[in-house]
């Protein structure tokens, strides 16, 4: 069965570095650096250096989408993340994190912690790499909250790519080069008993060449926008 996709970011909704945060270990006196360069519309790299020495064995390095978001996933199965080339990927283990609750600033100005759902993949090749939801698992602070209750699908207020080290398994430099992140559903193969209007939502993620499929989806699941 075809997949019907909705796009996040890349494909028609196109890469723009300034609706992305950095959110480094820096905040917690550490030394990795994320950055979320952007080197066309249809082509992203996630890239920086992961330190693990200032904080003895942790460490992290990551970039979230700005504001808050009010993302409607809960007719989707899962997010895609296309991978590009070069020819080989970095190996290294990366984590898509989504969270439902942003809370106000401390007194400090630093952001106050909240439980983050984390699906892991590892970056060997280029294509596509499809993360279902039962993969999504509740953390805080990097590690497992059993009693987080579950994702609520309906109102995703922050997307992010991370890299950290999984307590001592990696450090160093990485990077990854994306197409596209996007969430994805299975449709019958039999398009002819579809409409119109949702053929043209039935595409392939991997290219960053799509047409403007999704584009009214996402305005109407998108209700604070980008800030």
């Amino acid at each position: 069965m075809p997949d019907q996709i909705l796009y996040l970011y890349g494909g028609d909704r196109p890469w723009a570095s300034d609706t992305w945060v950095t959110s480094d270990d820096r905040v917690r006196g550490g030394a990795s650096q994320s950055y979320l360069t952007v080197e066309t519309p249809q082509h992203a790299r996630f890239h920086g250096h992961l330190d693990t020495t200032a904080l003895g064995g942790a460490g992290f390095a990551s970039q979230h989408s700005l504001g808050t978001l009010s993302l409607n996933l809960k007719d989707y199965e899962g997010i895609i993340v296309s991978i590009r080339g070069p020819d080989k990927a970095d190996g290294k283990k990366y984590a898509l994190t989504l969270k439902n609750e942003i809370l106000p600033p401390r007194d400090d100005g630093r952001e106050q912690s909240t439980v983050s759902w984390e699906a892991e993949f590892v970056a060997k090749k280029p294509g596509d790499v499809k993360l279902r939801w039962a993969d999504f698992k509740p953390t805080y602070r990097g590690r497992e909250k059993k009693d987080a209750g579950e994702l609520h699908l309906g109102d995703i207020k922050r997307v992010g790519l991370m890299m950290r080290s999984f307590f001592g398994e990696q450090e160093g430099d990485f990077e990854l080069h994306l197409f596209s992140i996007s969430a994805f559903k299975h449709v019958p193969y039999e398009t002819d008993s579809v409409d119109g209007d949702e053929k043209q939502h039935l595409k392939a993620p991997h290219g960053g060449s799509e047409e403007s499929a999704g584009k009214e989806k996402w305005w109407k699941s998108l209700l604070c926008g980008l800030v």
